[in-house]
């Protein structure tokens, strides 16, 4: 796991290196015919990719986007209206029927199908009307992290090319050193906390909540902590009850709109007891764990999920577990 997060600004590098004709035209394409919905089709880590791809469409483009619930194909054989809409699969293997299965119906019926998908061989790749490969190379570790990066810049890209910004695709250029540098951040001031913890909230708001569902993902794969994901709007709501002296609390604040909130959250649930992991810019002084910046704030979340799965892996040894080998999981789940 820790060499394969370790190698993401590579194959990062390696995927800029491919592709970018196909989705000038894919722009172009959706530029010229905008489609009158967008569902997203993924699971797991995939899907937090998704869900950041989706913020960026939302944010960038105004077309809203929705997670597609995949039993309503494969299951219900719902008479879903789907034509003239953008279906957009992420996946790894390409493999699972739940993922593979909508995308042939969405494509049957009339809508435009796009698979960010690291096998180009895959059922899924050879299912879509637009295919677009990670380039993040074999992932031995059962625990997705270079292709979730790989994955996060694929979105991005799709985003930048429909939206025809040079500025935004010029700073993807630039994240194969920033990832790089992220490897470097140190985080171990986290394992005090997190070595003993047996649960966590793990919280963003915007353009980072889609890490910091990616990471309660990995605090219950690789170190057994039950962990919760939370939009820092949402956290004063129910999850409030739980908070209690010594709670552990990792906060994404990475730049943009709700950063200045997620700050001023940290220091509240300082104030009510919890132990607080503030991750934030060099810039913010009351920050536990320094942030990579990138050319723009809405990439900042890539850098950031770079430097926690350095520290992740590290965490699962510290805690007497091996994060390549997760109890109960295997690399590829197929699901209907």
């Amino acid at each position: 796991m820790l060499k394969e997060a370790c190698s993401s600004g590579e194959f990062v590098a390696e995927q800029l290196r491919h592709d970018c004709q196909r989705l000038e035209e894919l722009g172009q394409y959706l530029r010229a015919t905008p489609p009158s919905s967008v569902v997203t089709v993924a699971r797991g880590s995939s899907d937090h990719a998704a869900n950041y791809a989706a913020y960026l469409i939302m944010a960038r483009l105004g077309h809203i986007v929705a997670s597609l619930p995949m039993s309503l194909v494969t299951l219900n054989q719902a008479p879903l209206h789907v034509k003239n809409a953008l279906a957009i699969a992420i996946s790894q293997s390409g493999q699972s029927p739940d993922v593979v299965e909508p995308i042939r119906y969405f494509r049957d019926n009339g809508a435009t199908t796009v698979a960010l998908v690291n096998d180009a061989n895959s059922p899924l790749a050879q299912g879509a009307g637009w295919t677009m490969p990670l380039h993040a190379g074999p992932e031995l570790s059962v625990a997705a992290t270079k292709s979730f990066i790989t994955s996060m810049v694929a979105g991005a890209r799709l985003a930048g090319h429909w939206q025809n910004d040079p500025a935004f695709l010029a700073g993807i250029e630039e994240l194969p050193e920033v990832l790089q540098s992220a490897t470097q951040l140190d985080w171990s001031n986290a394992l005090d906390v997190l070595v003993p913890a047996q649960r966590i909230m793990v919280v963003g708001r915007g353009i980072s909540f889609s890490v910091a569902l990616e990471s309660a993902l990995k605090f219950k794969e690789t170190s057994v902590i039950q962990a919760e994901a939370f939009s820092g709007a949402e956290i004063k709501h129910g999850p409030m009850a739980l908070i209690h002296d010594g709670y552990p609390l990792l906060i994404f604040a990475t730049r943009g709109p709700a950063q200045a909130g997620l700050i001023a959250l940290a220091e509240e649930m300082r104030g009510r007891g919890a132990n607080v992991l503030l991750a934030a810019p060099a810039d913010v002084k009351e920050r536990n764990l320094t942030l990579a910046t990138t050319a723009t704030p809405d990439l900042d979340p890539i850098a950031a999920i770079q430097s926690f799965y350095v520290m992740a892996a590290h965490l699962s040894v510290a805690r007497g577990l091996d994060p390549d080998k997760p109890r109960h999981l295997s690399k590829v789940t197929k699901t209907n």
